[in-house]
Formats: C-alpha cells, sequence, structure tokens
C-alpha cells in the first residue's frame, strides 16, 4: 500500500468513526453517561478492560457492571460496604472475574483516597509514555492481595514494561497479566480490606 492509499483508508476510517453516531454502539459511550471526572474514568476504565470479544457483550457488561455500582462507579469504590459488595460475586465477564473486580475497586478506593484523579496513576511516575505505563503497571499491582488475587484483565496499553520483558502491552484494550487459581481466602481478604473502617493500607 503507498502512503496515498494509506492516508486515503485512514481518512475514510477517521470519517466512519469520529462522529457522535458512533458512540451508542461502541463501549466508548460508558465515559459519555457521566459529568463527573472520576465517574468517566472508571466507567471507562472498566469498558476498555471489557473490550475484547463481542462488542455487543462487552457493552452489555459494562452496563451490567455500573448498575451494580448504581451508575455511582465512583462513590461505590470509595463508600460501598460489605452488603454491595456481596452483589458484585455473581459478576464475571469472560475470564474477568469477581476476584479480579474487587481487587480492582480495591486498587480504585486506595487510589482516589490520595488523589483527584486517575491520571496521577500515571503521570506521578515520569514524564514519557514508556515511564508512565510501567509505573503505572508496578503501582496497580502494589496492593497488599496482588500476589495472591489474580487479574487477568487490565488494559493493554502500547508498551512493554521494561523490567518484565513477559509482560507485553498491545495495541487497543484486551485481558491478559497474571494466571493463577482463585481462592475463597483471596476473596475474602479483599472484602476484608474493602471493608476495614481505615481503607488506606499503606502511606505514600
Amino acid at each position: 500500500m503507498t502512503e496515498q492509499k494509506l492516508k486515503e483508508f485512514l481518512d475514510k476510517k477517521v470519517d466512519e468513526y469520529n462522529r457522535p453516531s458512533f458512540i451508542a454502539a461502541d463501549p466508548v459511550l460508558f465515559p459519555h453517561l457521566f459529568t463527573k471526572k472520576q465517574d468517566q474514568e472508571i466507567a471507562g476504565f472498566f469498558a476498555a478492560t471489557f473490550a475484547w470479544g463481542n462488542r455487543t457483550t462487552i457493552i452489555n457488561k459494562s452496563r451490567e457492571l455500573l448498575s451494580l455500582m448504581e451508575m455511582q462507579p465512583h462513590s461505590f469504590c470509595l463508600h460501598a460496604g460489605p452488603a454491595e459488595l456481596k452483589k458484585l460475586l455473581s459478576f464475571k465477564h469472560r475470564t474477568f472475574n469477581p476476584t479480579d473486580l474487587l481487587y480492582f475497586i480495591d486498587f480504585f478506593r486506595h487510589h482516589y483516597h490520595r488523589y483527584d484523579s486517575l491520571e496521577a496513576a500515571f503521570t506521578m511516575h515520569g514524564k514519557t509514555v514508556e515511564e508512565m505505563l510501567t509505573g503505572f503497571y508496578h503501582y496497580f499491582f502494589s496492593l497488599e492481595d496482588a500476589h495472591r488475587v489474580p487479574v487477568n484483565m487490565l488494559p493493554r496499553l502500547n508498551a512493554v514494561p521494561p523490567a518484565n520483558d513477559s509482560i507485553c502491552f498491545s495495541a487497543g484494550w484486551s485481558g491478559m497479566m497474571t494466571a493463577g487459581s482463585i481462592s475463597a481466602s483471596g476473596v475474602q481478604s479483599v472484602l476484608r480490606n474493602l471493608s476495614a473502617p481505615s481503607i488506606c493500607m499503606w502511606d505514600g
């Protein structure tokens, strides 16, 4: 394909997708449902995490999860108690399971108690894209339960963390990351952390 042909192809795709009418049939619709920045960030993060496979299924499962969060994902992640969290134990999307979901919420609760925006989870680790993505990867898996609660899904972010060549982020978003079995003790441990009076598990 010549450079001119490639430009024509890409320009056509921009015209096809970069329009409001495309939003309703794509997972990108979920951040658009909210006006609060933190709700947009969390809804977008989950939708992107689920975004591999059938688009209709991705949209349905994203909507299901946000409904379980009463369409207030930021408030839910910060304040949900044991009763609310137990409602999530039936949620599953492909390889993304309740243990993964509880860990994600634990991470969001930890992060938003310290920072106003999810953007800080990237920018605090450096100035280059590689530094920020590598830093985010390690930050995301830095919580106490990360070593025993397998997180099967995480955004693929166009980078390879240089400290671990076996972990590869590709273009777009898909499932990957840590393999392992799920234990009841892992779920209970995350539930204990999430329902603790003081959820901030470590300083700094």
